[in-house]
């Protein structure tokens, strides 16, 4: 019987768009024959039973969610010891679900410092019911309001990180 591989999707957001990004990466994950965890971010203590991880986080102001930077920080050194992916979610509007955005800063170090495979970007959803505060209210008020989340790509790039665990660790 073959072995199935641990795999670890941490999620960052507020209004649960990127944490259902996850679980749809998550259950792709699942169909390629992977035993997958997902969780919130801010409750991942630790990554050393996991052979590989997913992390990802919502763009606000282009900055990635604290909790997702702090689960890097944390665990630099246990994650450069496994294949890491990166992705963020959060362009909205018009061509929002093929814009690439590049790593903030301080994430763009971290990713380089634990060997973390090229990051995805993915549309992201501003619900004008969900949003708070004056600037997030204003943007969800004009073209930036809506779901850009593309889901056969999500669902793409998880397939190829499934075969990537695969051929990356032991089964």
């Amino acid at each position: 019987m073959e072995r199935m591989t641990a795999v670890l999707v941490a999620y960052a957001g507020r209004h649960g768009g990127t944490r259902q990004i996850a679980e749809v990466i998550a259950a792709e994950l699942g169909e390629a024959g992977l035993n997958v965890d997902v969780r919130d971010a801010a409750d991942v203590g630790g990554v050393d039973h996991y052979a590989a991880v997913v992390v990802g986080s919502a763009l606000y102001y282009h900055r990635w969610r604290p909790e997702a930077v702090r689960l890097l920080e944390r665990n630099a050194k246990a994650l450069a010891e496994r294949p890491v992916w990166l992705f963020h979610s959060g362009p909205c509007g018009p061509g929002a679900a093929t814009h690439q955005v590049s790593l903030p800063a301080n994430v763009a170090l971290l990713a380089a410092r634990i060997d973390a495979e090229r990051t995805a970007t993915f549309g992201g959803r501003l619900d004008p019911a969900t949003v708070r505060g004056l600037i997030p209210r204003l943007m969800a008020s004009g073209q930036r309001a809506g779901d850009f989340r593309d889901w056969d790509r999500i669902k793409a790039w998880a397939r190829d990180v499934g075969r990537r665990v695969r051929t990356r660790v032991t089964l």
